[in-house]
């Protein structure tokens, strides 16, 4: 009877040590923000469409 019980603790002992499998942690990927700096493209657009406008009265 004592071997059963022994038997049976190392059986339970054994099966909670090997519970599970290895799955590989996920690791997300990092969130990069750039900062963005100013450009001149803001006043480049009204200095072109200005010379556009200049060409075209100096035309007439």
């Amino acid at each position: 009877m004592k071997k059963l019980v022994l038997a049976a603790a190392l059986a339970a002992a054994a099966s909670s040590a090997t519970a599970g499998a290895y799955s590989e942690p996920v690791i997300e990927a990092p969130v990069i923000v750039e900062e963005t700096t100013s450009s001149s493209t803001g006043i480049v657009l009204p200095l072109i469409l200005l010379a556009v406008v200049a060409a075209a009265v100096a035309a007439n």
